[in-house]
């Protein structure tokens, strides 16, 4: 698994948790990897603190991958805040509310499915992010206007959607899992980016105000 850092401490409570996924299918440059990366360039900013501390991992579209890695990251980094990022065909940045637990039938990139068809044997068949996501795509519409952002209830049954459903049940950090376009299908890398940005920083302005 690729790792990259945008600073060297990441053991803070303004760790913001970010990931994209790695190449696969006709995808040999994964879009959200793209946006994610280009989106540590640029940074983020949170106005109720010094700063962000971006965590930015690539990983691959594999379930056993997943299982494995992301709770273990949530344990590790306990971040204040995780947003995964995955690439889709539509022409719209997509917030996603849903993570569902099951008939994951697609095979990843090993040829594999998950044991059981199943994120988590036995839990919950759907959990939802704890953010009014009409709320935030309203913010975050008025503050990129060049972009589209839509709310939606179903995440797709493969990778996004599992890793969605994973990260959700460890339960600890307030989880978001987010659609990009392809690239320049219709926006550019660092559109995106601005988008991932404004998400991220209307997230954590809204956790302010859920604390104050």
């Amino acid at each position: 698994m690729a790792q990259t850092h945008s600073q060297s401490r990441e053991s803070s409570s303004s760790v913001v948790l970010v990931t994209g996924f790695g190449p696969f299918h006709h995808h040999t440059v994964n879009a959200s990897w793209a946006a994610v990366q280009e989106l540590q360039r640029i940074g983020v900013r949170d106005a109720d603190s010094d700063g962000v501390t971006l965590a930015i991992r690539e990983i691959p579209v594999a379930y056993e991958t997943v299982q494995q890695t992301i709770p273990k990251l949530l344990n590790e980094l306990t971040p204040r805040l995780c947003v995964h990022v995955g690439v889709s065909p539509y022409n719209s940045v997509v917030l996603e509310k849903y993570g569902k637990n099951s008939e994951y039938l697609m095979i990843d990139i090993h040829g594999k499915r998950p044991k059981g068809q199943c994120c988590v044997p036995g839990g919950p068949e759907c959990l939802q992010t704890k953010f009014n996501l009409h709320k935030i795509v309203d913010k975050v519409s008025r503050r990129q206007s060049d972009v589209e952002f839509v709310v939606s209830s179903d995440a797709g049954r493969y990778l996004c959607d599992f890793i969605y459903y994973t990260s959700l049940h460890v339960n600890s950090t307030p989880v978001l899992f987010v659609h990009v376009t392809e690239l320049e299908k219709p926006y550019s890398v660092h559109q995106l980016a601005e988008a991932l940005k404004n998400i991220i920083e209307v997230l954590l302005e809204e956790m302010g105000n859920y604390a104050a």
